[in-house]
């Protein structure tokens, strides 16, 4: 993804839509601990799920894209972005 599109994208959106789905992903009592790798990253991460059906996550992370296939993640981002 280019640096233009990835400003593009990022104005669009908002920092603050992505941080509430960031957040809301940590809700359900039930949920398994995870806890963070030595080689996680340290910068901020956007996630971008461009078709819902997919079960694709796009993640901006610094100045590169990773692209994850986790049907669960897509999951929890749709459900924390539904906002109930």
């Amino acid at each position: 993804m280019s640096e233009t599109s990835r400003r593009k994208f990022l104005a669009s959106t908002g920092a603050g839509v992505a941080a509430g789905a960031v957040v809301g992903l940590g809700g359900g009592a039930a949920q398994a601990v995870t806890t963070r790798r030595k080689y996680a990253a340290t910068e901020a991460v956007v996630a971008y799920v461009q078709d819902p059906e997919a079960n694709v996550v796009h993640l901006m992370v610094g100045d590169r894209e990773v692209i994850v296939e986790d049907h669960e993640l897509v999951a929890r981002i749709l459900n924390a972005a539904g906002g109930h």
